[in-house]
């Protein structure tokens, strides 16, 4: 298997809530004790949080489905449930959390970092909780409503101040290794790079992180090659670093190789890729690095590319990563790109960055034709009533249409032209829960009082 992965799909299941008990009090000499049910116990959210330790999603390959857990129910005297344990999952920095229709709902940059993916569901009341003046002793308690649960896709971009992209074998890996104390595979066969690596470089009083990309060839941009799983690497970059390889030529066999043609073609990538996903690289800085001059004719072509490039306004460093020569000149040039950035940019505490936003207030309940003479009610506030419904309790029931017709589901069937014994649907799909609707029964306990855990009203 695979030892790195920066995309996976992520199935969640928040926790159940709780159901709510319905009980009496029960003591000896004490007649009508009165309700003492508890309520359920809240279920358990799942929330994803940026740790240190972790740096890839390949965990999410493995077990791709995490739950939280259930709330306990209610019990008598007046006991409520145990909350449900909330599940933390963690993910590394720099990861972006999609929805299946490609929403992206946040974005987790720094340590510690924590978005709630799915909430757990509310526990049930219990009938103490649930008396009144008008309903004293009721028969009944609440369910415990499902907790959320959906796929989510995870992507990483991984979080770096340098990105080092450049054509396989251009020598990235073993700059990151000259610059840093990583220590990358490094090979004389294209692609020897299959997975971004990281460095912490030191240069005088500023310290940053290198990132080696895996390379690029032409038409990356568009699938080709391993530059579009990897190109998103550079976008949380502060500058890029051009590594070009001084004895392409030669090694490749390709004589139209060349420091300065190899950087035109890497920037057109770059440019394309930035067409295709919005993604700002254009304005970033860059450096470009002539590699490998400790051979003799490279370091001849370096002489020759070095004016064209700095007549650009690039800065051009001559460097062999195998002898470390002009190493230390470049990780201070870094240095210095990074340190004025971070200078210029205002203080900003690590936080996840919520992108979707905050839906706009609306109304409780839509009615929807389905049919003739049939209904759907839509509406978050009429299913969780429905969801908190124990349909084989009357009396519970009864609460329901009470709920609904005070929310005035009822007032709205009526303008919508329903007539007597429509068909009304609330919920989507298979799990709406189907109703015959009477408008002539009465709202109201007093129009269905009876015995505890009856309704007049339903009686057949």
């Amino acid at each position: 298997m695979a030892e790195f992965a920066d995309r996976a799909v992520l199935r969640i299941k928040a926790g159940n809530g709780g159901h709510g008990c319905a009980s009496v009090h029960r003591e000896k000499f004490k007649p009508l004790g009165g309700p003492d049910g508890g309520n359920g116990g809240r279920g358990g959210n799942v929330i994803l949080e940026v740790h240190p330790s972790v740096a890839t999603l390949l965990d999410f390959h493995r077990r791709p489905v995490r739950k939280a857990g259930n709330g306990t129910q209610g019990s008598g005297s007046n006991r409520n449930g145990a909350a449900g344990d909330d599940l933390v999952v963690r993910v590394p920095n720099g990861t972006m959390v999609i929805t299946e229709d490609g929403e992206v709902l946040a974005d987790l940059i720094g340590a510690g970092t924590r978005f709630v993916a799915a909430e757990g569901g509310h526990g049930g009341l219990g009938n103490a909780a649930l008396a009144s003046m008008k309903r004293k002793a009721p028969g009944f308690a609440l369910r415990g409503e499902p907790g959320g649960e959906c796929s989510l896709t995870l992507e990483l971009k991984t979080v770096a101040d340098a990105g080092l992209v450049g054509f396989p074998n251009a020598g990235k890996s073993s700059l990151i290794g000259a610059l840093s104390a990583a220590k990358p595979k490094v090979g004389d066969y294209p692609f020897t790079t299959l997975t971004p690596h990281l460095g912490v470089v030191e240069a005088g009083d500023v310290q940053f992180v290198a990132a080696d990309v895996p390379g690029l060839i032409p038409g990356a941009s568009q699938g080709k090659g391993l530059g579009l799983d990897f190109l998103r690497h550079v976008e949380r970059c502060l500058v890029l670093v051009h590594v070009l390889d001084c004895t392409a030529a030669e090694t490749s066999g390709d004589p139209s190789r060349n420091p300065v043609a190899d950087f035109d073609v890497i920037e057109a990538e770059l440019d394309a890729y930035q067409d295709v996903t919005g993604a700002d690289l254009r304005d970033r800085p860059r450096i470009v690095v002539l590699n490998k001059i400790d051979v003799p004719a490279a370091r001849k072509v370096a002489e020759q590319a070095e004016p064209v490039l700095a007549a650009r306004g690039l800065t051009v460093l001559q460097v062999s990563a195998a002898t470390r020569e002009g190493v230390r000149e470049l990780a201070f040039a870094l240095a210095a790109v990074v340190g004025g950035i971070r200078a210029a940019a205002p203080a900003e505490e690590p936080t996840r960055r919520v992108i979707r936003p905050q839906p706009a207030a609306g109304p409780e309940f839509v009615i929807e034709p389905a049919g003739e003479n049939a209904f759907l009610v839509r509406g978050d506030k009429p299913w969780r009533w429905v969801q908190q419904t124990d349909f084989a309790n009357e009396e519970a029931v009864g609460y329901l249409a009470d709920r609904l017709a005070k929310l005035g589901v009822e007032e709205a069937l009526a303008e919508a032209g329903a007539e007597d014994g429509a068909e009304v649907m609330i919920g989507n799909g298979e799990e709406a829960v189907v109703f015959d609707w009477d408008p002539d029964i009465p709202m109201g306990h007093q129009g269905g009082r009876g015995p505890r855990g009856t309704d007049r009203r339903l009686a057949p």
